[in-house]
């Protein structure tokens, strides 16, 4: 399903140009306009779901067969030392377009990026309960 608001489902559609990587009948795979580093692709479902919550297990496992695809040949094409594979969830993880999508971000020595995060601490007791807590909800 299309939503004409949203601009990666006009992409998705062809309705607006981008530098396509590929494309099937499930996902298209573009450069982003604003890239990390050299390289830096989108892989985006042509159906319309906001996050990752609205996906279902099926697109997932093609999504990520095909996120491996693309990242091999990355680091063929592009010899990257490295990858980071980013995907946000809501505004408050850092989502600013509300359609899924999914960052591939080949790294380089030196290319100044920093896509990590500050360690934090858990309890062996905190990571139980939680731990429980999300497998009673599977």
């Amino acid at each position: 399903m299309k939503d004409e608001n949203c601009i990666f489902c006009r992409i998705a559609a062809g309705d607006i140009p981008s530098t396509t990587i590929y494309e099937d009948e499930f996902f298209i795979v573009i450069m982003d306009l604003s890239p990390a580093t050299k390289g830096h692709a989108l892989i985006i479902p042509k159906e319309h779901m906001a996050d990752i919550f609205e996906m279902d297990e099926k697109t997932a496992g093609k999504l990520f067969k095909l996120a491996v695809r693309i990242a091999k040949a990355m680091k063929k094409a592009l010899n990257c030392d490295g990858l980071n594979i980013v995907q946000n969830n809501g505004e408050i993880a850092g989502q600013t377009v509300r359609h899924f999508h999914l960052h591939l971000i080949p790294r380089y020595e030196g290319d100044g990026q920093n896509i990590l995060w500050t360690p934090g601490e858990a309890s062996d007791e905190e990571r139980r309960m939680t731990a429980e807590a999300i497998r009673e909800k599977m």
